[in-house]
């Protein structure tokens, strides 16, 4: 049976492919004034290092297309231009080298004006994302009290998709977004399955710092990805804009979807521990934070967790007292000093996995 992201649409942001079962690609924000162009360049190849494939840079005022153009023309990712409000900053923001647009018909003011858009975005073959939002739903739905808001998020971004194809307009990303977690998985199930055609970018919005929006992107996003649903994505953390792409990786990884760097595979430690094991698993995770081989590694504590129940990790160790075995695919390579396991196990690494590149 096939997953519902292999029967949607696929567009391209650049040489980015969204949809039609192209890789669910990853996606961030700069957080730098665009008028700043050479901050923002800094930015998105800092993002460009940790995986993200998508930039998205906000144009607030008409100030900011100078800087939005020079951006375009020196960025390592293709660039979204994030309007609200102005429909001529959009129209704008293609002309001067967008490869994608996203904007809130909600919230853009006439349909007349969220027209021109879509005609000069036609003309450029430029995509667009239709994103919908709490704060900015289509007219007709807004008030209804009797409707749900995850009612009210499908009912707008369905009138707004309708209305790009009578515009004849099909290379569209639709996103409807929302705080909390059970109203994102109902949102985005029910325009799965009522726009089948359609690619979804997902996202839990405003979902807090580091920690609660990890916690609550994992879970929302992780449970979408896992049914087939989603096409690109983006992690929202309020921290820096860095902090994103690789969280968006890990949960792509845990469900075996996608995996870009290694996977640390290691027990929460217990008393029959012998060796510092939290210590050492940060210095093998630090260590392994340049090396782009999607492998996994196993860093045990016991023989009781070792090869045995770490026996799928690609290579990894585990410990005794004093000792360490080195194992691959659940066979012994051979027995270490405890103060030799972490550079003996990167050695093993970068003989077998790391020759490419």
């Amino acid at each position: 049976m096939a997953l519902a992201r292999e029967l949607t649409h696929q567009i391209r942001v650049g040489d980015v492919a969204i949809g039609g079962g192209a890789p669910v690609s990853v996606q961030s924000m700069t957080n730098t004034p665009t008028i700043d162009a050479a901050a923002t360049i800094s930015q998105i190849e800092r993002l460009a290092e940790v995986g993200c494939e998508i930039a998205r840079v906000a144009i607030p005022h008409p100030d900011a297309l100078g800087g939005f153009e020079a951006i375009c023309a020196s960025s390592p990712l293709p660039v979204v231009a994030d309007i609200h409000f102005d429909h001529q900053l959009a129209i704008e923001a293609i002309r001067r080298g967008a490869d994608g647009i996203r904007i809130n018909p909600g919230n853009i003011g006439s349909m007349a004006k969220v027209d021109k858009v879509i005609d000069v975005a036609g003309e450029r073959g430029v995509p667009i994302r239709i994103g919908v939002n709490a704060g900015s739903l289509a007219p007709d739905v807004a008030d209804h009290d009797d409707l749900s808001l995850s009612e009210k998020l499908v009912a707008s971004a369905m009138t707004f998709v309708e209305h790009f194809r009578s515009r004849g307009f099909a290379d569209v990303v639709c996103s409807a977004k929302a705080h909390d977690v059970l109203t994102t998985l109902e949102t985005y199930r029910r325009l799965s399955s009522l726009m089948p055609d359609v690619p979804l970018h997902l996202g839990v919005t405003e979902a807090g710092t580091i920690r609660q929006g990890t916690v609550k992107s994992s879970v929302g996003l992780g449970i979408l990805l896992s049914e087939g649903i989603g096409d690109t994505m983006r992690v929202s953390l309020t921290a820096d804009p860095v902090e994103e792409p690789p969280v968006a990786w890990d949960i792509l990884s845990s469900l075996s979807i996608r995996r870009r760097t290694p996977e640390i595979v290691s027990c929460p430690t217990c008393g029959r521990c012998q060796v510092d094991l939290v210590g050492m698993a940060e210095e093998v995770s630090e260590r392994l934070a340049h090396v782009s081989a999607p492998i996994s590694v196993a860093i045990m504590g016991c023989v009781v967790n070792g090869p045995g129940e770490a026996r799928d990790a690609d290579i990894g160790v585990a410990c005794g007292r004093g000792q360490g075995l080195l194992f691959q695919g659940g066979e012994v390579l051979r027995k270490v000093p405890e103060d030799r396991i972490v550079d003996e196990l990167m050695e093993e690494i970068d003989a077998r996995f790391c020759q490419g590149e």
